[in-house]
């Protein structure tokens, strides 16, 4: 095979070599990629194709092909560096003795040698003729999108400093914008690179970089701000006067006068620079956040930079800077301007003061980046001591803990860990946010307990005083039974006993008993003190606690510690450098316990318990949100899914998979039924989306139902009967929207599910819920039949009413039934071939899991509606275990188009077995709906024309 395509490859490029002006077949280009690719090509084909590929780039001249032959030789050279040096050398010899009527071959020659030159140092003495005067003639020639390469890439040239300034600044003036920017990206790339120690042309290119604020292209101005910040400060550094802060002063108001530009990206870049700035003086930091003109900036103005054009800015440019940026109506710009003023508020803690209060807005901010940043902000403040957080700023900042999302609040947990709290009522508002946060998300739990310990630590006397007072709660009950299951208690203990742990010696009001309901509870709390002590030594300490009201931290040797895990960023990490999320803190333990001897089984079976913990609970919650739903608080719906979503897709592993499957899906379902109650209880809603929303809305729900009945196995017959009223409740909503009326077919499907809805009730002795109940009386009243006669919408609105979610309890283990479909070597450049009117076979990798005999499995291959195919899968043609079964099988399509090319569409679908309404479907193919069980798959073919070989 590989030789074929070889021989082929050669074939047409001799061809087009011999004809010199033919531009080289795409088709013979493809091939030969596709063999510098391959790893496994062998070394004689790849000899071969390098001189073939030479010799076609020496006789040819049609630029197109030259270019993708420069292209492959690159290529060539990268993967397969012995042959570096002779490509090297070939594309030198062609680029210094080819007459080059094309600039554009030149260009492409030049970024072939640079990048082989680069990757091998040994080359790059034979790159003498391609430097600076080379590099100078062809900037001048008319060709933009060379020129623009060239002073892209004019570093890599050995060009003189002072010359490549000089030619920038030139370029400056350029026509075209692409060419401005390019030359303006240069310039802060060449400050960063090298010194550049003459004043006046440091000044030049600043000047000329602020007249080009003003420019049409917001590509240009946004490049141009880059350029002002870096040599800016490029110029107040080789200034040598006393003024040094008024001149620095001067390019942060230069920059502060873009900041109501029209442009987002001007606008980010323009914050982005402001918090580069290095030396500003307070008043005007302060005056960034006040629109109100402050009495010292009042009438006060500072020289500009430029002395050959001597202009002077106004102080009053400052004014309200960051409240315009953190009001932006992008998020990209608040997000600058919050990293900006987390560098600005290093300078000045006035500045950092009042910029808090701005911050504590920004912590509500619609966004999660946004959001983010002002935490991060803080927590830089928190470092720098600068963060001052007063009492009225608590209740925000507190509301931070229980956000949605879960990074958000790792973030907010972060920022509070390091904070310091001024009295005790501050203290109690943090432990009281910490307490709901673990609350309303147990999976917060590790963090939550590391972030009790080390506030409880900085804060000895307060967390005393807060311990005193719920001590009761950490007592056993007065049927003697302890509560040490609940997370609240779990986290009160971690409090208490880290509270002493701030004193060096001193009387411990703590009972010595707290210390030991703490030590049936190590396991789970010892990552909470992992940063001062280890497991080993943390038993030692509530020993010794449990017997003594007197305790010195001094005992038991806590920053010494062999095995203590070393803090980065706030979150431990391993000897190899990767960091433990706060997650993975509590799976510490039984790590260590495996390295010790134990077995693989603790930790699975651990994850396998947070899994199924985190499952049950939010299905719990699932049943607490029908009300909302009910009262069409659908944007608070719609927020708490999202983030339940959020957290199930980080369990991507263990036994229970199939089952976070199950409840994503259901998840998906209840954010259907959401949006459709909200259309019912609001005809206004309706009117505004259309009746065609309410619709499309109904049919998803309808094929979501569909995919929960029929790809998930091993329900119980409760748990069928849960999913059941939910496709009753479904075809009710269909049936009660205008659209619907008279509509047989989902009359029928009403009829046949609640048969089986009645069967189930017999069959397992049990009760019928009031939604089935009242759905049959009203079907009995109204005398309804399946040949779809007259009825009346409105008289479904009850029974759609009575309709709530049980709590939906897993009683046995599910099984996701899935496929897998891939289609190996076809891409848009690599069609299979086919001729019109003959068949054509397409390769499929299938593998199938969870599927048995009584299973359906069909192939839809489909161009469009008209040109639609179905092919049965016989499950004999399977191998593998129970579990996953794989094939390789060759789907042939008979319908080929005339066409010179086309795309088809490979589906793979199961049958719905239950389903007793047949389809009119075409011979042959299924007789029931088709619920798909992976992704489909695009297949690319490619007419071939009579005498052109496979």
């Amino acid at each position: 095979m590989e030789q074929q395509l070889l021989t082929k490859c050669e074939q047409h490029l001799n061809e087009a070599t011999t004809a010199s002006t033919t531009a080289v077949p795409v088709e013979a280009l493809s091939l030969a990629r596709s063999l510098i690719t391959n790893p496994s090509t062998s070394e004689s084909t790849i000899s071969s194709l390098f001189e073939t590929l030479t010799r076609s780039l020496h006789l040819h001249r049609d630029p197109s092909s030259l270019h993708r032959t420069l292209s492959l030789l690159s290529d060539l050279a990268s993967l397969r560096p012995h042959l570096s040096h002779p490509i090297f050398h070939s594309v030198r010899s062609f680029s210094l003795l080819r007459d080059h009527s094309c600039i554009h071959t030149l260009t492409a020659s030049l970024s072939v040698l640079l990048s082989i030159a680069e990757s091998d140092q040994a080359l790059i003495s034979s790159l003498g003729e391609f430097s600076e005067g080379l590099f100078l003639a062809q900037c001048f020639l008319p060709s933009v999108a060379d020129r623009c390469w060239l002073l892209s890439n004019a570093e890599r040239f050995r060009i003189r400093p002072h010359v490549l300034v000089t030619v920038l600044l030139g370029f400056m003036k350029d026509p075209f914008p692409n060419v401005r920017r390019v030359t303006l990206d240069g310039l802060v790339g060449l400050s960063k690179s090298v010194v550049v120690e003459d004043r006046d042309l440091v000044e030049s290119c600043y000047c000329r970089a602020v007249e080009l604020l003003t420019d049409m292209e917001d590509c240009v101005r946004s490049a141009a701000v880059r350029v002002v910040t870096q040599w800016g400060q490029l110029l107040v550094a080789l200034d040598q006067d006393s003024n040094k802060r008024d001149w620095s002063d001067a390019l942060f108001l230069q920059l502060c006068s873009m900041v109501r530009d029209m442009s987002v990206k001007v606008r980010v870049e323009v914050f982005d620079a402001l918090g580069e700035i290095g030396m500003v003086s307070e008043d005007i930091l302060l005056q960034t956040l006040s629109k109100k003109l402050l009495s010292a900036m009042k009438d006060k103005n500072y020289p500009g930079l430029c002395s050959g054009k001597p202009f002077e800015i106004r102080a009053s440019d400052a004014a309200g800077v960051f409240l315009h940026g953190l009001e932006d109506e992008f998020f990209e710009v608040r997000r600058s301007a919050c990293h900006s003023l987390q560098t600005l508020s290093i300078l000045s803690a006035n500045f950092a003061g009042e910029g808090l209060n701005l911050l504590m807005d920004v912590l509500n901010d619609d966004s999660m980046v946004v959001r983010l940043q002002a935490l991060e902000t803080m927590r830089c403040m928190a470092l720098f001591d600068r963060l001052k957080v007063q009492e009225t700023h608590m209740h925000m900042f507190i509301s931070t803990l229980v956000d949605m999302n879960a990074t958000v609040r790792s973030a907010a947990r972060k920022v509070l860990r390091i904070t310091k709290l001024n009295d005790i009522l501050m203290f109690k508002l943090s432990v009281d946010g910490l307490l709901e946060n673990l609350e309303m998300y147990p999976q917060d739990e590790a963090d939550v307990f590391y972030v009790l310990s080390n506030i409880g630590r900085n804060h000895g006397n307060f967390a005393l005083n807060i311990i005193e007072g719920v001590s009761e709660e950490i007592e056993p009950s007065c049927d003697k039974k302890l509560g040490f299951d609940s997370g609240r208690v779990a986290a009160l203990l971690v409090l208490a006993i880290s509270a002493p742990l701030s004193h060096q010696k001193r009387k411990c009001s703590i009972p010595p008993r707290i210390f030991s309901y703490a030590v049936t509870l190590l396991g789970r709390i010892s990552p909470a003190l992992s940063d001062v002590m280890d497991q080993d030594t943390l038993l030692a300490y509530l020993s010794r606690c449990s017997r003594s009201t007197v305790v010195s931290a001094a005992e038991f040797d806590l920053h010494n510690v062999k095995s203590l895990q070393p803090v980065e960023n706030d979150l431990p990490y391993n000897a190899s450098g990767k960091m433990f999320s706060p997650a993975e803190m509590q799976l510490q333990q039984v790590v260590r316990c495996q390295k010790m001897g134990g077995t693989r089984k603790v930790a699975t079976a651990l994850v396998d318990y947070q899994v199924a913990k985190s499952v049950n609970l939010i299905l719990e919650k699932v049943k607490d949100i029908w009300q909302l739903i009910q009262l069409g608080c659908t944007s608070d719906v719609l927020k708490t899914l999202r983030s339940w979503k959020e957290e199930l897709s980080t369990f991507t592993s263990g036994s229970l998979v199939d089952a976070v499957a199950f409840v994503l899906q259901y998840l998906r379902i209840v954010k259907l039924l959401a949006k459709i109650w909200l259309k019912f209880i609001s005809p206004r809603k309706l009117r505004c989306y259309g009746m065609g929303h309410l619709g499309l809305l109904l049919v998803k729900l309808d094929g979501n139902l569909r995919e929960m009945r029929y790809k998930f196995i091993g329900l119980s017959k409760q748990e069928e009967l849960h999913v059941l009223e939910l496709v009753l409740l479904s075809h009710i909503l269909s049936l009660s929207s205008v659209e619907a009326y008279c509509d047989g077919l989902t009359v029928e499907k009403l009829h046949s599910t609640l048969s089986q809805v009645e069967f189930l009730h017999k069959e397992g002795s049990i009760e019928p819920s009031n939604f089935v109940i009242q759905l049959k009386k009203s079907l009995h009243e109204i005398g309804f039949s399946t040949d779809g006669s007259f009825y009346s919408p409105l008289l479904f609105r009850k029974v759609v009413e009575i309709f709530s979610l049980d709590h939906f309890i897993f009683s046995v283990k599910l099984k996701h039934i899935k496929a897998e479909l891939d289609v190996h070597d076809n891409d848009f450049e690599n069609p299979f071939h086919f001729v019109p009117g003959l068949p054509v076979g397409i390769p499929l990798d299938i593998t199938l899991y969870n599927i048995s005999r009584e299973n359906r499995l069909w192939l839809r291959l489909a161009v469009n509606e008209a040109l639609t195919e179905f092919i049965f899968l016989d499950f004999d043609r399977f191998g593998g275990s129970n579990q996953i079964c794989k094939s390789l099988f060759v789907a042939p399509f008979y319908k080929t188009p005339k066409a010179k090319s086309f795309t088809m569409k490979v589906y793979l679908g199961m049958e719905c077995s239950f389903e007793d309404l047949h389809l009119s479907k075409s011979f042959g193919g299924p007789k029931r709906e088709l619920v798909y069980l992976c992704e489909e798959k695009e297949v690319f073919l490619k007419f071939l024309s009579l005498g052109e070989k496979e």
